[in-house]
């Protein structure tokens, strides 16, 4: 009997666990399954992250080591800085562009939208900002009344705690120095910066700063370092097939989890929650699959010839069926080191370099939804947003996703600094919130599918790459080598 792949095993589970949590919601029994299943997913969240800082760690130093020579270490950074930012522009205007074309934010009645518009201009003349349209509805006697009412809504949709919570994050970012992200990058204390995901960029430094050291020490006394870091290494990659071997159930209890936590004991919560803001999360995912299946794929095809459009996707499938169930860049990490060494025959050299510095700094889907995101929140408001002010938002998208940390969520973070960017109320990020985690899914989806053609196309340019069609049923078996 053929070998079930590991990625249908987890699209199994994954289904499953959606299965799973109507039921039990439909049966009353969502408590039960936020108690007692639920918490299976947050281990296998907690297990991939424990792997990924040290595999980070000695991967990045590994890579370095086994470069060898410093001005090839210098040219491969520039090419992988290069190319995450050339794929996260293209990526903001991708979205850009869908929002305006299909105007989610039009589509909702216009009665709401006025009174959306005059909750903006009441929050606009608290604020001191300049309403740059022309148009004034608290100066129209027909919307009194109703501009009184909003005033008294306005200030109650404030008290959301998790928004304030996020509010006060961005503006601890928006108010930093303008070299205050260069300060961040080195660490005070290396130990503490091991602790928190949240520091991954300050363990990249440290690893490369180590890697390069190596690099100028004689090579009898570097070299069993050298020796140390790549069987350290292997024990941590070890340990990602031991934990994939379980990834169908934990994939099973995470989504239970997730979909219990939105429908409660109601499942027309969840449709309710989709229905109302259906058409925007329709166009985030119509441009983030245009990033998935046609963006990559060609990007890949220009540069590199030999990897055909199936082979690449199944080659990497495993890393993406877990980046959709976990949402985290740097959760899965491990697996797609391990699908781009071993399935699309990346050198180790180059994966251990650019895709660490890829799970952190490359945020395409996140950047492409704070696009999509903006302008609809605008049109939602009945707001006309100029063209410099849609080059604003490439521009402060596309900087903040550098540093934007590889966890769940952490874009709703930097979309507040986005939306101030352009005068627009960070308290809006509410009206989006309730579909964040599924779209965040599919944002991992797409980060991780950036990451492995980046460091792809590196490799080619560095005749790095060593692709043969390999069955991904292989990559995690416990007795690979």
């Amino acid at each position: 009997m053929k070998k079930l792949a590991l990625h249908w095993k987890i699209i199994i589970g994954l289904v499953l666990g959606v299965i799973w949590a109507l039921l039990s919601s439909s049966l009353g029994w969502s408590q039960f399954t936020i108690d007692w299943i639920a918490p299976f997913g947050t281990i296998f969240i907690n297990l991939l992250k424990m792997i990924a800082v040290p595999l980070v760690l000695f991967s990045v130093i590994s890579g370095v080591a086994n470069i060898g020579d410093p001005s090839s270490l210098g040219r491969m950074g520039g090419k992988t800085l290069l190319a995450y930012l050339i794929t996260t522009v293209l990526a903001v205007s991708i979205g850009l562009t869908l929002v305006n074309i299909i105007k989610p934010g039009a589509l909702i009645d216009e009665d709401s939208r006025i009174d959306n518009r005059i909750s903006y201009e009441i929050w606009a003349s608290e604020q001191g900002y300049e309403i740059k349209d022309g148009i004034n509805y608290l100066q129209d006697p027909e919307f009194l009344e109703r501009a009184q009412r909003i005033t008294d809504l306005s200030k109650s949709e404030l008290q959301d705690a998790s928004v304030s919570e996020k509010m006060e994050t961005a503006n601890m970012t928006k108010d930093a120095g303008p070299l205050q992200a260069l300060v961040d990058l080195v660490p005070q204390n290396f130990f503490k910066s091991l602790g928190e995901n949240g520091l991954m960029l300050q363990i990249i430094f440290f690893s490369l700063f180590f890697g390069i050291c190596l690099l100028f020490i004689p090579n009898e006394k570097s070299q069993p370092v050298t020796k140390v870091v790549d069987s350290i290494m292997e024990v941590f990659l070890k340990m990602v097939d031991f934990v994939m071997q379980a990834a169908p159930f934990f994939v099973f209890a995470l989504l239970a989890g997730v979909v219990s936590k939105m429908a409660g004991n109601d499942i027309s919560k969840v449709y309710e929650i989709f229905k109302g803001l259906s058409w925007y999360s329709l166009t985030v995912i119509i441009g983030l699959f245009f990033m998935i299946f046609i963006m990559y794929p060609l990007i890949l095809k220009i540069f590199v010839k030999k990897i055909p459009y199936k082979g690449f996707f199944k080659a990497i499938s495993p890393a993406q069926t877990l980046a959709f169930s976990t949402s985290s860049s740097a959760a899965t990490l491990p697996v797609t080191m391990e699908c781009v060494e071993e399935n699309l025959g990346v050198d180790k050299k180059i994966t251990s370099f650019v895709l660490p510095i890829g799970a952190t700094v490359n945020m395409d889907g996140t950047c492409l939804y704070q696009a999509v995101a903006v302008v609809f929140l605008a049109q939602l408001h009945m707001i006309d947003l100029t063209l410099g002010q849609q080059l604003i938002i490439v521009v402060t998208a596309t900087l903040a996703s550098i540093g934007s940390a590889a966890v769940p969520s952490a874009g709703l973070v930097m979309l507040i600094i986005v939306l101030d960017s352009v005068g627009l109320n960070p308290a809006w990020i509410a009206i989006i919130f309730p579909v964040d985690r599924i779209l965040d899914m599919i944002r991992t989806v797409v980060n991780v599918t950036g990451d492995a053609t980046v460091s792809t196309i590196i490799a080619n340019g560095e005749d790095m790459l060593h692709y043969q069609d390999h069955n991904p049923s292989d990559t995690f078996d416990l007795d690979s080598e």
